[in-house]
């Protein structure tokens, strides 16, 4: 058992502009009846905060099938901040990422023949992100092409991302794919997708 949850990354807004970017993207959730401006902590599992906005009148239009009368989504919560997202259980680390520059992908986790990260390979990742999640800026060098590369311009798996702003809503049935790419726009950014459980 467990709880679980879809969250929406932006993947380039910046960490001076997530704030303002958050404030207007909950103002339009409100007014289309999504969220409400109401905070609540109950079936919030978010490593980053406590409280979620709770679920609006209209909350059923965000997602792909709300056929279910007994179904009562959870909270919305607004992460802002420098953060790495992962949307798996118990994961920490990208399996792989692929540099921008030379298309090498650099394999982390060498599924099925292992299930941890290779700390060797993993560490200049590890440090880059560390670095960008506490100054805003960070790299990686790729071991192909030798270039230092912002963490922020990897390609990462999909079950990973790093963003300065996201949103998770706990307990929703799925939300529908023209939702995302909606959300997504009205965002003006690119955005990762993720599902998980708690």
């Amino acid at each position: 058992m467990g709880d679980y949850y879809e969250r929406i990354v932006d993947l380039e807004v910046s960490g001076e502009e997530a704030g303002r970017l958050a404030q207007r993207t909950v103002d339009r959730m409100v007014a289309e009846g999504l969220i409400t401006r109401e905070t609540s902590g109950e079936a919030v599992y978010s490593l980053h905060v406590d409280t979620g906005h709770v679920p609006g009148p209209r909350w059923a239009r965000a997602v792909a099938d709300a056929s279910d009368p007994t179904w009562l989504p959870g909270p919305v919560a607004v992460v802002v901040g420098r953060h790495q997202h992962v949307g798996g259980q118990g994961q920490d680390e990208a399996a792989y990422a692929v540099c921008p520059r030379c298309r090498t992908r650099t394999v982390v986790i060498d599924h099925p023949q292992q299930w941890e990260a290779d700390e060797a390979i993993w560490r200049p990742f590890r440090d880059g992100i560390a670095s960008w999640e506490e100054t805003g800026e960070g790299a990686a060098p790729c071991s192909a092409c030798g270039a230092r590369v912002p963490v922020t311009e990897w390609q990462w798996e999909d079950g990973f991302a790093l963003g300065a702003l996201a949103f998770e809503f706990w307990g929703w049935p799925p939300l529908a794919p023209d939702f995302l790419d909606r959300f997504g726009r009205q965002l003006g950014h690119r955005i990762a997708h993720h599902m998980g459980k708690f």
